[in-house]
């Protein structure tokens, strides 16, 4: 059986935030998507269109994965997301608002996929001082499909973007 190597960016700001993405690393192996590496958990700034809100905890994960197809690993995480009371609809939803639980696919080896849906690698990974900085933990030599060093990527960033270690990183799963 083959398997894809795919890095997660995991985040949540509202509740127990850490044992959101714990519950998110556990959702992920009951999908086929087994995690095999956490970096710590950074406590960050909001960012983007909504700065109005509780800071964040994020880590980001390497996980292997059976599952080729970038829609149907999407799918997988949506369902996790989903699972942990993530609604993405309805009055209570604001795009890049509070919420208990995100999980984004960051990159999925050297896949680069664009659709309606998703964008391997993540659109805006270069952009992200609190996806780059935990990613690297993980592999300080992570580059893009297409060669870009996600180490350059951060060194060529403002830092205006509060990143702080906030803890160990999460837990494996039992396998």
């Amino acid at each position: 059986m083959t398997t894809v190597r795919v890095h997660l960016g995991l985040g949540s700001n509202l509740g127990d935030r850490r044992a959101m993405l714990q519950a998110a690393v556990d959702g992920l192996a009951a999908r086929a998507v087994t995690v095999v590496a956490s970096s710590s958990t950074y406590e960050t700034d909001p960012v983007g269109e909504v700065l109005d809100q509780p800071a964040f905890l994020n880590a980001c994960v390497a996980a292997e994965t059976a599952i080729e197809d970038p829609e149907a690993l999407l799918d997988a995480i949506k369902d996790v997301e989903r699972d942990l009371g993530r609604t993405t609809s309805g009055p209570e939803y604001v795009r890049h608002g509070p919420r208990g639980i995100d999980v984004d696919v960051l990159l999925a080896g050297d896949l680069a996929y664009r659709s309606a849906r998703l964008s391997i690698p993540h659109a805006a990974l270069l952009e992200r001082r609190f996806v780059l900085i935990p990613l690297l933990e993980l592999d300080f030599d992570l580059a893009t499909p297409d060669g870009v060093r996600l180490a350059d990527a951060l060194a060529a960033l403002p830092v205006t973007e509060g990143v702080r270690r906030a803890g160990a990183p999460l837990a494996l799963p039992v396998r």
